[in-house]
This record gives structure tokens, C-alpha cells and sequence, in this order.
């Protein structure tokens, strides 16, 4: 597959494990202390020139023995937000503006990024001799 395909295929990845961050982040808006994640940016640029770190990186899976000293689950790509300018009283620093904002951003992401992919599919296909969509 076309390393452009490829590079396509990693940011609607990275876009669903974004939607997942904001869901949390949206479901624990009000549980005192929480503080608002985000994922970091891959290097999208590294990935498709087939340069080292480019790409996702590793995800550890907790062990047993991990989850007893109270290792979560969390991506090693998630890291707090810093971009959030509030905080609450009770320490949770969630704004559902800022949140419902990010969701926005994921879902035209996600409608350019499909667009592009089915734009590379129809060249294919029309490289091919078949018919372009």
C-alpha cells in the first residue's frame, strides 16, 4: 500500500484514539481532581517519508502484578492538556466548552481524511484502468 495510504490510515487511528481521550474526559467532567488529557501528535511527516519515529508508538500492556501498584491502561501517548486555563474547586480542571470544541476538530478531521483516502482510492483504481470515484 502506498505509504500516503499508510499515513492516512495511521491519522484516522490516531483520530479514534483522540475521540476515546475526549470522551473520557468529557465522562469524568466532574469527578473532583480528574485533569483533562490529550494524545500527543504523531510525526505523520516521519511516517510517510519512511523516516525513524514516524509512526505510533509502543503501547505497554499492564501486568497483573502492574495494575496491583496502580498502572492504568492509559495510552503512553496520552499526557495531561495543558492548554485547559481552568480549574475548579475541587481540582478538575475539565471544560466541556473546550472538549465539545476538540470533538468538533476530530470529527472534520475525520471527513477530510476519508475524503483524501477515497480521492487516492479513485487514483488507484484509475491507474489501474477500472473507474475513478
Amino acid at each position: 500500500m502506498p505509504r500516503l495510504l499508510d499515513g492516512i490510515g495511521a491519522a484516522l487511528r490516531h483520530l479514534g484514539q483522540r475521540q476515546q481521550v475526549i470522551a473520557d474526559n468529557i465522562a469524568n467532567a466532574d469527578t473532583p481532581g480528574f485533569k483533562a488529557r490529550t494524545l500527543r501528535a504523531p510525526d505523520f511527516a516521519a511516517m510517510v517519508e519512511g523516516r525513524p519515529g514516524g509512526g505510533e508508538r509502543p503501547t505497554v500492556v499492564p501486568t497483573a502484578a502492574m495494575k496491583a501498584l496502580g498502572a492504568g491502561t492509559r495510552s503512553p501517548n496520552t499526557i495531561l492538556d495543558r492548554s485547559i486555563s481552568e480549574t475548579k474547586p475541587d481540582g478538575n480542571n475539565v471544560t466541556l466548552e473546550q472538549q465539545l470544541l476538540a470533538m468538533g476538530e476530530v470529527q472534520a478531521d475525520y471527513a477530510t481524511l476519508t475524503s483524501l483516502y477515497r480521492k487516492q482510492l479513485g487514483l488507484i483504481r484509475s491507474a489501474l484502468g477500472g473507474r475513478g470515484a
